[in-house]
């Protein structure tokens, strides 16, 4: 039995208290009330609703997006026919690397990265991700000069850079100095930058600063999506936005086979469409965010065990090193999943990512059956 039939079989609540918790999964579990009278309310369908789409999804919803991503998240006016609508922000991802890349060609993601995007951008593609590792003694902290040696030092072609921004696994905000510098690094040595904004809005410390107000760049690309700041993983819709027009043109000719359903694309039209619903719930979302994480280091400080503080996600990395736990007995003694740091390719075993976007009870379970394992 693997670790999810396991949890799956067995998995903890209020009545189960003993039952396995998952911290490993990214998923935001704090605002289904609030979607809840939207997803479920009568809806106005029309008889186009029904039908095919546009391939880069339909206009209404990309000029709904449009005025979204301008005011909440790119921070800079966005064309809708720079858009381009997928089946999840992981899609736009390969989309861009079938387009930008060559088998065997490289694209440079600074380390410690989110796993998913290793079969993202070449599982199908056949790129090579070339890690550009970050050093844990100043907290990973990210700069161009990082990027710019993995560029240098790369033994393939190499064509983009890719940055997640905020950090997966991290947690971490970067700040505009930092990102026009890698930017910088780029365009400089003639690269595409992609750069994957998916928790843009999930920031309890601080304020998100988005490379839509980079200087307008056909070799700049963003993406956005539904699953972290909304909370709808399971609905699998990402947007791409480029002012390239080849770029757009390969993303659509890809997308009629990951296009969301047009069922889909009207619920989330309408959802970013009511202006005072989403002020109030980004407004609310936050303040659940902060709570959580704010009760999360609480009950990590009092049990002893240090973490890299965040200020954006869902989640935060853990410093185990001294403890040097196995994953699997924290598994199966603690009976709880969390994803280590070599998953994101933390060369240093020892780091692991905890998520926290739950409820409250299962954090503060799940930390003090950890302590207990490391205490043994």
């Amino acid at each position: 039995m693997n670790v999810f039939e396991a949890m799956a079989e067995d998995p903890w609540s209020l009545d189960n208290p003993s039952g396995y918790i998952n911290l490993g999964t990214a998923e935001n579990h704090l605002l289904f009330d609030l979607l809840e009278p939207r997803l479920t309310a009568p809806r106005s369908i029309t008889a186009a609703d029904t039908h095919y789409q546009e391939l880069a999804g339909s206009p209404s919803l990309r000029t709904a997006l449009a005025a979204f991503l301008a005011r909440r998240v790119f921070q800079t006016e966005v064309d809708p026919d720079d858009l381009v609508v997928l089946a999840g922000a992981g899609v736009a991802l390969e989309v861009l690397a079938f387009a930008l890349c060559e088998p065997g060609d490289g694209i440079v993601v600074p380390a410690p990265y989110f796993s998913g995007v290793d079969g993202a951008l070449t599982g199908r593609t056949r790129a090579v991700i070339i890690p550009a590792p970050l050093d844990p003694a100043n907290g990973f902290a990210l700069t161009a000069e990082a990027v710019e040696q993995a560029i240098l030092q790369a033994d393939v072609p190499v064509r983009a850079v890719a940055l997640l921004s905020p950090s997966n696994p991290l947690g971490h905000l970067y700040d505009e100095q930092t990102l026009r510098a890698i930017a910088e690094v780029t365009l400089k040595h003639g690269l595409h930058l992609i750069v994957d904004e998916i928790y843009a809005l999930s920031v309890h410390h601080g304020e998100f600063f988005s490379c839509g107000q980079l200087a307008p760049s056909d070799r700049i690309h963003l993406i956005w999506g539904f699953a972290k700041d909304f909370a709808l993983s399971g609905y699998k819709v990402g947007v791409l936005h480029t002012r390239n027009p080849d770029i757009r043109a390969a993303a659509q000719s890809q997308a009629r086979l990951a296009t969301p359903s047009s069922d889909t694309q009207v619920l989330l039209r309408d959802l970013i469409s009511d202006e005072p619903w989403v002020d109030s719930s980004l407004k609310t979302a936050r303040t659940r965010l902060l709570a959580a994480y704010d009760l999360t280091t609480t009950a990590l400080t009092a049990a002893g065990i240090p973490y890299l503080p965040a200020q954006a996600g869902l989640f935060l990395y853990l410093d185990l090193r001294t403890f040097e736990p196995e994953p699997a007995r924290i598994f199966t003694e603690a009976k709880l999943n969390l994803t280590p740091g070599t998953s994101f390719h933390t060369a240093e075993p020892g780091w692991f990512r905890l998520c926290y976007a739950t409820h409250p009870a299962a954090v503060t379970t799940a930390i003090t059956r950890l302590a207990a394992v490391l205490e043994g």
